[in-house]
């Protein structure tokens, strides 16, 4: 039988996975993660409040939460994406279970992705229910980044494209690139659910002509305090302005590492292409980097620079499926 349907199925999973990290970077920057106070519905309905009625009937039922539309629908289409996409995954694994006599077929794959995307609908629920706990935030965003990486694996494998293992001396620079990007963007992640992205106003030190104290041990301790709200971030200065530096660094070893992959790949015909637009991303992903500082984090340009990081990692992705292919096939 032909993997052409589940191949179908596992495309839209990956474009539905795209859209719904960029959706739920955009309800993180918008202050939206609590739109909605509880779980799986809004304000005990399964749609944000609309008319004047539900909405007084909100305020009466969550006395003390403000009732905002506009941020209830931004979460509530998060999730209702996120369910879809839940849904594929279901699906693509009920095909891998009719195919698991065929030794070639993914089937492991398959539900390494059910399994994870079960643990994801459970960090969406608790990133309300703990009220958006900062380790939460973060190992949500990183259980997003590693379903998408998954769908795209699962993609390679369903064309029967995957490569086998090789001597190639380049390999290893393709996975570390991977994994460095990978790191870095959770490391965004954890700025971003700390608020962290306002502490430091000069683009290269953290405050122009000051020394400024760096708290480490606070800025990366895993608080599990659920006591209070962690909406508008609840560290010291000191401590958001290590995890924004913390960043800035990270962002000098993504750059090396990137450079060193994109020049290994333009040695080979058919890798030449994604690693110019490699190149190219890079570069205005360190200028919105940079603007994001200078302009003190508008949303607009928060949720560029988000976008331009998953930006990265798709092309990135196809550079070192591009570069291993050639490097087997050679």
């Amino acid at each position: 039988m032909s993997n052409r349907r589940p191949l179908q199925i596992c495309y839209l999973a990956i474009g539905l996975a795209v859209m719904v990290i960029l959706m739920g970077g955009w309800t993180r920057i918008m202050d939206a993660g609590l739109g909605c106070p509880d779980w799986p519905g809004c304000f005990g309905q399964m749609t944000a409040p609309i008319s004047a009625a539900h909405i007084a009937e909100a305020q009466q039922n969550f006395a003390g939460v403000e009732v905002d539309v506009t941020k209830g629908w931004l979460e509530m289409i998060h999730r209702y994406m996120a369910s879809t996409l839940g849904f594929l995954i279901l699906l693509l694994a009920f095909i891998a279970w009719q195919r698991r006599k065929k030794s070639v077929y993914p089937v492991r794959l398959s539900f390494v992705l059910l399994i994870l995307v079960i643990c994801q609908g459970l960090f969406g629920m608790w990133t309300v229910t703990l009220k958006l706990l900062p380790v939460v935030v973060s190992g949500h965003l990183m259980g997003g980044l590693l379903t998408l990486t998954l769908l795209i694996l699962l993609a390679g494998k369903l064309r029967q494209a995957a490569v086998p293992e090789s001597p190639s001396s380049g390999r290893w620079v393709m996975r570390m690139a991977v994994m460095v990007l990978f790191m870095q963007m959770l490391l965004g992640g954890w700025t971003s659910a700390n608020y962290a992205g306002w502490s430091c106003t000069h683009w290269l030190s953290c405050v122009e002509g000051q020394r400024t104290e760096l708290d480490f041990r606070s800025g990366f301790s895993f608080s599990l305090d659920t006591s209070q709200s962690h909406q508008g971030g609840t560290m010291s200065q000191p401590a958001r302005a290590a995890i924004q530096m913390t960043h800035r660094a990270g962002a000098l070893v993504v750059t090396v590492v990137i450079l060193l992959a994109g020049a290994l790949a333009l040695r080979s015909s058919t890798s030449r292409k994604p690693a110019l637009v490699l190149f190219t991303l890079l570069i205005f992903q360190l200028c919105v980097g940079a603007a994001n500082v200078v302009y003190g984090v508008p949303a607009w340009l928060a949720w560029i620079h988000h976008a331009g990081a998953v930006s990265l990692l798709l092309c990135l992705l196809w550079l070192k499926t591009r570069y291993e292919s050639e490097v087997h096939y050679e």
